[in-house]
């Protein structure tokens, strides 16, 4: 049904399933992953994640866009396909608001849609799981929809780190921290620890993290190789989150084979860096059904020290093909105990599914930052 105030547009799923609202952002057609994130702030920064490049995401908080856009939040310059809400607002009130939310969507070519039944859509995802989908304000018929859908690969085999990663290394200087920010950083110029990061998506909070505990980053490319690496004479090595499957990212797993082995180097991997670390330690990946995206997913081991955490991922190692002579599990993701921390044992590598640097999230787990420096004040 036309609507004399609004631009139609809709959403077809692969399944042949189709949810009809209205447009904002963007006008025009995109196909990706469709996925559904339950956090009930910083929309900002889910938008600007790289893990989330090549899907479409549906928020679960019922309106989106009232706080505006600032120029400090965004995690990159790349952005999600599309997003899908039950509301937005075009009216920004937020005392660190720069710019109005749907002038920001246009400018970043992102189609939104609204007006539809999110918590249907949500239901079918985790009872189908996430698939693929099209959102269109074109008038495309179902079937070139469905036909849009067959030509789009899914998750399952692709390597979306390398189209997120930096092309050329550069040093990460620049620390933004907003005011209200009460985390203790340790920025002073006594220990000054050299970190060359691998990028494979990661996000500007974890730099700020890591540069905020004293560490000056030097970022590589995500097909660095352990002499590019070495080369640098880091103190310590981290492994970034990013998007896509993480058994695709071949170059990745051969580098953390051989930082491992050569094991003398602190070594610290989070979200798709932590899968990385237990494929190079010979274990298995699966994708999960609808996979973890929100801000307050608990994870502990034995229901001790929990900690609230922010995640954001699809796939999990699967914990039968760890070796317990090798590697302990630390952390377990309490929802449904997938695999959610690693250690290796006796070597300092560690790693954990979850984002303790959080942006948007609990700040539950900052303390691993802590752990990084300390293990590379041990090497000093």
């Amino acid at each position: 049904m036309n609507h004399p105030f609004k631009k139609n547009a809709k959403l077809v799923l692969s399944n042949g399933i189709t949810f009809t609202g209205f447009s904002f952002g963007a006008m025009g057609s995109t196909v990706g992953e469709i996925v559904f994130n339950t956090g009930m702030t910083g929309y900002q920064e889910v938008i600007t994640d790289p893990s989330y490049f090549g899907q479409i995401i549906t928020f679960t908080y019922p309106e989106i866009g009232n706080t505006g856009i600032n120029f400090e939040d965004s995690e990159s310059d790349n952005s999600v396909r599309g997003i899908i809400v039950r509301n937005f607002s075009n009216n920004n009130s937020n005392w660190r608001s720069k710019l109005n939310f749907n002038q920001w969507l246009i400018e970043k070519n992102i189609i939104g849609l609204y007006g539809i039944d999110t918590r249907a859509l949500v239901k079918i995802l985790r009872s189908n799981g996430s698939m693929n989908g099209v959102i269109t304000t074109e008038k495309n018929d179902f079937d070139s929809c469905l036909e849009i859908i067959s030509n789009t690969p899914n998750m399952e085999g692709l390597n979306l780190a390398k189209e997120v990663s930096t092309k050329e290394n550069y040093i990460s200087k620049e620390i933004t921290i907003a005011d209200f920010d009460v985390r203790e950083s340790i920025n002073n110029n006594i220990n000054k620890f050299r970190v060359v990061a691998i990028d494979f998506g990661i996000k500007k909070s974890i730099l700020n993290r890591l540069a905020s505990h004293g560490c000056e980053i030097l970022v590589l490319p995500s097909n660095s190789s352990f002499e590019d690496v070495l080369s640098h004479d880091p103190d310590g090595i981290f492994f970034s989150n990013g998007p896509g499957d993480p058994s695709s990212v071949l170059d990745g797993i051969n580098l953390a084979k051989a930082l491992i082995d050569f094991g003398k180097i602190p070594m610290f991997g989070i979200c798709l860096g932590h899968q990385i670390f237990g494929l190079a330690l010979g274990g298995k990946t699966y994708k999960l059904p609808f996979g973890h995206r929100g801000l307050n997913h608990p994870c502990g081991m034995n229901n001790n020290n929990i900690e609230i955490t922010s995640q954001n991922h699809g796939f999990a190692i699967d914990p039968n093909s760890l070796s317990n002579e090798l590697v302990e599990i630390t952390h377990l993701n309490l929802n449904d105990k997938t695999v959610a921390g690693l250690k290796l044992i006796n070597k300092p590598i560690f790693s954990v599914q979850y984002h303790p640097e959080a942006s948007p999230g609990p700040h539950d787990s900052d303390y691993l930052f802590e752990k990084f420096v300390s293990l590379m004040l041990e090497r000093c």
